[in-house]
């Protein structure tokens, strides 16, 4: 009983070095090959069985703690939150898999750690392998070699946590001498310093590198591909002659293209190859198509200033962006698809597994529609869905697909990934108004010797729902002062 507790710890602290090892190995092997990287893997895989509330949930409560401690841009933090989730549960689980090793090692001493740790090993890696070919975003090998590795890693990890562990236990074990048990607390002090700093360099030294080698890789795309000129850079908007301008701290009208906000299921968004891909269409038409992104570019472009906005943004979040949006109208590409008599939906579908169906007569209704491949006159970005998304004006995000990979003419409606989970089935964008600053200290003095505080906001609705814009204010009694409003538009 006197080595209950420090073998309780020695056992854990075994297991958290060779869990954060493991994870290193595997995130080098991501960086530096483009093996799959098990974290980010089965994170994903989760929120794609986890019940649609379940998802809900954590995705408010997510955004709520982020707005109350103000820890950043939502959709960033958010993302890098789910990053670290993933890395943590991949951890923990790797703590509790060694320890329950470390527990069945000493409880039977006459099991071999080699053996119990090869269970350990194909306990992990079988349902990482699962999942692996299930679909992984992270990886850019083919889902055979991903497997094998991924099922390699865990049976080399197992049998190394089951010989460490046995090894922590031999020396543990109890002679009953006092200075046989000094002797005990510096070897076994020796041997964990040992191993830490083992998997310490291993852990590290895997991150540092591949992430050089990531920060390398992409400095070399960028000076191969060069910057492209953004429409915004040499072009006014429409509104930038008005007399009003915005007050000092209002939201930006024209979204930043790094300030747009990201909210899908994934936690690192989908790489596709622009020489490989092809949009397909299929279905409910008269003949197959598989479209190439230049074909696509080649019917007259589309231009829309449309705003998008994140169903589980609160009122005056930053998960809403407005931006000058290019593609090919929907309606306009009709024809060209040949759909047969019966076609009354497209189901769209994404390389992430995300998909949504829009009704034919919405896109015979509504030119605006449209599969957009640039914003602010640039290629969409990898993170914003390239090569293609979806456009639908008034309805949140959670219904328009990025990373559009396949479009199916069918002959029904069908619940879109988030409403087959229980969310909103129409996603109508709801009019919305926030004041952001009363800018005080900037106040001036108009022609009728009145003192004017500029107010920032924004107000957004559908464009036949915004007729006026109201506005309340409460004088102070006795005052005597007068208002006037003057908003640009």
């Amino acid at each position: 009983m006197k080595i209950l507790r420090p073998g309780i710890v020695g056992g854990l602290s075994v297991a958290a070095m060779l869990a954060a090892a493991l994870i290193g190995i595997f995130f080098f092997a991501w960086r530096a090959a483009g093996l799959p990287f098990v974290p980010f893997d089965t994170f994903d895989w989760q929120t794609r069985v986890l019940p649609g509330r379940i998802i809900a949930f954590g995705i408010g409560s997510m955004v709520t703690v982020i707005r109350a401690l103000k820890l950043g841009p939502t959709s960033t933090t958010a993302k890098t939150a789910e990053q670290a989730m993933a890395i943590a549960e991949m951890f923990i689980a790797g703590l509790v898999g060694g320890f329950v090793a470390f527990l069945i090692l000493r409880t039977a001493r006459r099991l071999h750690g080699f053996v119990v740790g090869l269970a350990l090993g194909v306990v992990f890696g079988v349902p990482a392998v699962l999942v692996t070919l299930h679909g992984s975003e992270t990886t850019s090998v083919g889902p055979g070699a991903g497997a094998v590795w991924v099922l390699g890693a865990f049976l080399v990890w197992g049998p190394v946590v089951g010989h460490a562990e046995q090894r922590l236990i031999g020396i543990e074990k109890t002679t009953g001498a006092a200075a046989d048990a000094a002797v005990r607390r510096i070897d076994r002090r020796r041997f964990l310093v040992q191993l830490g700093g083992t998997a310490a360099v291993i852990t590290v030294a895997g991150a540092v590198v591949a992430e050089l080698g990531e920060a390398r890789r992409r400095e070399a795309v960028t000076m191969s591909n060069g910057e492209p000129m953004r429409w915004s850079a040499t072009h006014p908007l429409p509104n930038a002659n008005a007399a009003v301008q915005p007050a000092p701290g209002t939201r930006p009208e024209f979204t930043p293209l790094e300030q747009h906000y990201r909210i899908d299921i994934n936690t690192i968004p989908p790489k596709i190859d622009e020489r490989r891909w092809r949009l397909k269409v299929s279905g409910l038409v008269e003949k197959p198509l598989a479209l190439t992104l230049e074909e696509l570019q080649s019917y007259e472009p589309m231009h829309q200033f449309i705003t998008l906005s994140c169903i589980s943004n609160p009122v005056a979040g930053d998960l809403i962006g407005t931006q000058r949006w290019t593609g090919v109208s929907l309606q306009r590409l009709l024809p060209d698809l040949r759909l047969k008599p019966g076609a009354t939906h497209f189901k769209v579908r994404s390389a992430d597994q995300f998909y949504e169906v829009v009704s034919v007569d919405t896109i015979k209704g509504d030119p605006r529609i449209m599969l957009t491949y640039a914003w602010d006159g640039v290629p969409l970005s990898r993170e914003h869905g390239f090569p293609l998304r979806i456009c639908i004006p008034d309805v949140n995000g959670m219904k328009q697909p990025k990373w559009i990979e396949c479009i199916e003419a069918i002959d029904h409606w069908e619940a879109g990934y988030w409403v087959e989970r229980g969310w909103n089935n129409v996603a109508q964008m709801h009019a919305t108004s926030v004041i952001d600053t009363v800018a005080v200290d900037m106040t001036m003095i108009d022609a009728d010797h009145r003192k004017l505080v500029p107010i920032g906001g924004i107000a957004h609705a559908e464009p036949e729902k915004f007729r006026k814009l109201k506005c309340r204010w409460t004088p102070v009694p006795g005052s005597g002062r007068s208002y006037a409003l003057r908003f640009r538009s």
